[in-house]
């Protein structure tokens, strides 16, 4: 989950961190034909009266007709909800998050030093067998939280190792299940105690896939944490090719030792074909590359169809986003941990993520504050294989009502999210879950 560096008692996340390796404001309706009911069953359908998309001056009415906006006269008898001029904007993806690991709601836990790895993995345990909440209940509380703060789809990462097993794969598969109506989630069997180093830890990892319980496996700096570069890759790109799933792997590793197990991923990527199924997430070997280096590698990256993901730690660790994409590399943007014995910090607030990223990266102008919530609606969006939305003609009808101004002051402000809605039905008011 997060990176290596030598053991140092009283060292600080952060300092892990650093020591390793838009719709031009018209209002809008959506015009293509919404989604076909099933036969012999009446349209879904709902009118979301008086809003502003991506705040337009003049607002409109969003009609939602089984899951996708159309600008079709509504079916009769469908729910009419007054947005009361508030703006709309698309829900948000959360690319990179660790529900398993959360103590979101709990009793303040104090948290003891640790410095490397190997040290926060022993808190992970100690915080797992302190907690009375069963995980699957903290998992889902948090992913419900995720869901009134606008996010409509995530990646999760459970950890899998023998201190657990698959309790982490379990609980949050247990939680996406309650929450399937309102949010969509990949489980990823996260190795953070290391795919080598921790006998066992193999044979979960083929359980979880095996068995369908994840959609896709991970892996953890093969250099600087499981010294194995070749083996560990060997058994997670393995597993992957025989049963089928994806590839997420954490990289923590800096400067050289970074690009060497990058480039090895990138080789294994295209000898099995598995363009288009692999994601690296931090990266942390990529920000601070020289130019000429830098879009080499991004063509080396969208040349094997290999997506990344950033959670904006500090201004130095954040991927550069745009050029990035320049090359067609997908870049999506996540929580990490919330609220879990790494961190006392974190929210599952994808709104607020955006707002960081946007702050590191030192934005200043609209557009950039606009790019910085594209990151995160549309970068996960892209990583998951959702379709994006825009609030057009045909876009899945997945939106947040704010009372606002426009899309930066919004990002900059972070207002209460009134209403959350996803597929045409609303599923969070003023910061609470609605019936399902």
């Amino acid at each position: 989950m997060h990176p290596h560096s030598p053991a140092a008692t009283g060292l600080t996340r952060r300092g892990v961190l650093v020591g390793t390796a838009a719709f031009a404001g018209a209002a809008a309706t959506a015009t293509a034909p919404a989604a076909e009911a099933a036969p012999g069953r009446p349209a879904r359908a709902t009118v979301f009266r008086n809003v502003r998309p991506y705040g337009a001056k003049r607002p409109t009415d969003l009609v939602a007709v089984d899951g996708l906006l159309t600008s079709g006269p509504a079916p009769h008898g469908a729910e009419v909800i007054d947005g009361g001029g508030r703006i709309a904007l698309p829900t948000l993806v959360d690319a990179h998050i660790h529900p398993d690991k959360t103590a979101w709601g709990e009793p303040w836990v104090s948290r003891n030093p640790a410095g490397s790895i190997a040290e926060y993995t022993e808190e992970d345990v100690k915080l797992y067998h302190a907690l009375r909440t069963p995980l699957k209940e903290r998992a889902e509380r948090l992913m419900g939280h995720a869901v009134t703060r606008g996010t409509r789809a995530m990646r999760a990462h459970a950890d899998v190792a023998p201190a657990f097993d698959l309790a982490g794969v379990e609980g949050v598969g247990s939680a996406r299940r309650n929450l399937r109506h309102a949010l969509d989630v990949e489980i990823v069997a996260f190795p953070q105690h290391g795919v080598i180093r921790t006998p066992g830890t193999r044979e979960l990892l083929e359980e979880a896939a095996r068995t369908g319980a994840v959609d896709r496996v991970g892996g953890i700096d093969p250099i600087g944490f499981d010294e194995a570069l070749d083996e560990q890759l060997d058994v997670v790109f393995g597993i992957a090719d025989r049963h089928g799933v994806g590839v997420d792997i954490h990289l923590h590793e800096r400067a050289a030792t970074g690009l060497e197990s990058l480039r090895a991923i990138i080789a294994r990527t295209r000898a099995l074909s598995l363009q288009g199924k692999v994601t690296v997430s931090h990266v942390f070997c990529v920000p601070g590359l020289p130019g000429r280096e830098l879009d080499q590698l991004a063509a080396e990256l969208a040349d094997a169809g290999i997506s990344l993901t950033t959670v904006a730690p500090s201004s130095d660790l954040v991927l550069p986003i745009d050029r990035l994409r320049a090359h067609g590399v997908e870049v999506g943007l996540g929580s990490d941990g919330v609220r879990d014995s790494w961190s006392p910090f974190g929210n599952a607030d994808m709104l607020h993520r955006a707002h960081l990223l946007a702050w590191v990266g030192d934005a200043r102008l609209d557009e950039e504050l606009e790019a910085a919530f594209r990151a995160g609606a549309d970068g996960g969006a892209r990583l998951l294989g959702l379709a994006e939305t825009d609030l057009k003609p045909g876009s899945p009808a997945d939106f947040l009502l704010v009372r606002g101004e426009c899309l930066p002051q919004i990002l900059v402000d972070l207002p209460q999210r009134d209403l959350v809605v996803r597929a045409g039905r609303v599923v969070a008011r003023d910061g609470e879950l609605t019936g399902r």
